[in-house]
């Protein structure tokens, strides 16, 4: 009975109750468009930076992430690479090698970083170099004389394809090593440092001039399917005990992008109580409003019998249909955003600066939302929660009224 003579309450005033759900529904749109925008943000730049080196985890030598040297290094052999991978979540786990050196032509030379890897285990979908190819081609195979250049250390260089590129390194005795490549492609990243600072090579030519032996590496870059569970990874190859070997995460390897993104979710978050505060101070206005307005009824209803409780409960349980309402029309309004954003998504790009990027991390200018099961279910149970709880005090203040004063009021 009190939940057919709440929703007919609702009903007498239409309009007002339209409103008011309205507002719940865009409290809930706005709050679900930012923290899907954020998703696809913090996923990104996540997912980049591990495709530029690193991986979602690593596997490296022991004390490798506080003192990194090319002197640092362990066998990679095949049992590593399948105990890895057959971990559920891992999408691919490959060996490459780090290094620091020197890029030089017969007119100018520059310093940068060095990545060795085996082409036959790379592929865009875990290398962002390959993803950005604008020239040429990866080399064959991982002792073929090949180079890929950046686009901004070709232009430094004088450097085309074909073209060769001296490179030289200290070799794990610190010795000072050199030798010779022909570029076979030139990336695009969009980050000037990147392009302009790494060069990457055939692993088993950079084994052999660093003194490496056949399997040996600097780290294992292991690539997930879900970023958000990098720590359940790292734990489960951790389990596996290789010996020699320190397993970490993304945001233990790329400290400063984990804090940027830190203080971005943290903002979001502020973003998200100040609406909620937003929607709960409006829908207290309108209830207590509405509460007010019926003065002279709810006095009548206690005078013929109507506990204070009963009145109490009446207000609430009109507060859960607006919030039932709003969560209603909220998913209706955020429907075709969502089917828009998280397919093709808005481009940006004339508004941001060219190279723009974050922690050497470029970001994409499309934007575009993810949404994730437990996000959209928390969101609307703190808006619900919140329009319950904006009810409270007009349902309290019903139950409080003066019979006699209020049956006198008009």
């Amino acid at each position: 009975m009190i939940w057919r003579l709440a929703w007919r309450n609702l009903l007498r005033r239409r309009r007002r109750t339209l409103l008011t759900a309205l507002s719940v529904g865009t409290g809930l749109w706005v709050t679900l468009l930012f923290t899907g925008m954020g998703n696809h943000n913090w996923a990104n730049m996540v997912n980049t930076s591990a495709k530029m080196g690193l991986g979602h985890v690593t596997i490296e030598p022991a004390g490798y992430l506080g003192s990194p040297s090319v002197s640092k290094r362990f066998a990679v052999d095949a049992r590593m690479l399948a105990a890895t991978g057959a971990i559920h979540g891992v999408t691919r786990a490959i060996p490459r090698i780090m290094a620091e050196g020197m890029f030089a032509t017969a007119s100018k030379s520059v310093g940068g970083s060095i990545i060795g890897i085996d082409p036959a285990l790379e592929s865009a979908d875990q290398n962002f170099f390959l993803k950005s190819l604008a020239a040429g081609r990866l080399f064959q195979t991982a002792d073929e004389p090949g180079v890929m250049v950046g686009m901004k250390l070709a232009e430094k260089l004088n450097l085309k394809i074909g073209k060769k590129l001296v490179y030289t390194a200290a070799d794990v005795n610190g010795n000072i090593v050199s030798d010779l490549a022909r570029v076979t492609a030139i990336f695009q990243t969009g980050v000037e440092a990147v392009d302009g600072g790494v060069i990457l090579l055939p692993i088993k030519k950079l084994r052999r001039m660093l003194g490496y032996g056949e399997n040996e590496a600097t780290l294992v870059a292991v690539f997930l399917n879900d970023e958000r569970r990098a720590p359940d990874i790292r734990a489960a190859i951790a389990a596996q005990a290789f010996p020699g070997t320190e397993t970490w995460t993304w945001n233990e390897t790329q400290t400063e992008l984990a804090g940027m993104i830190t203080i971005d979710h943290i903002s979001h978050l502020f973003f998200q109580f100040f609406i909620g505060l937003l929607v709960a101070a409006g829908i207290l206005d309108t209830i207590l409003m509405s509460v007010l307005e019926r003065k002279h009824e709810f006095g009548v209803m206690l005078a013929v019998g109507s506990s204070p409780l009963f009145l109490f409960r009446l207000v609430l349980m009109e507060s859960f249909f607006i919030g039932l309402l709003g969560l209603m029309l909220g998913v209706i309004v955020n429907s075709p955003f969502y089917i828009y954003l998280s397919r093709w998504g808005y481009d940006l790009s004339s508004l941001l600066p060219e190279g723009y990027d974050l922690s050497r991390v470029p970001l994409d200018p499309v934007m575009k939302v993810i949404y994730y099961p437990e996000d959209v279910a928390g969101i609307a149970a703190a808006v619900f929660a919140l329009t319950l709880l904006a009810g409270l005090y007009p349902a309290w203040r019903a139950s409080r009224m003066p019979p006699m004063e209020s049956i006198r009021s008009v």
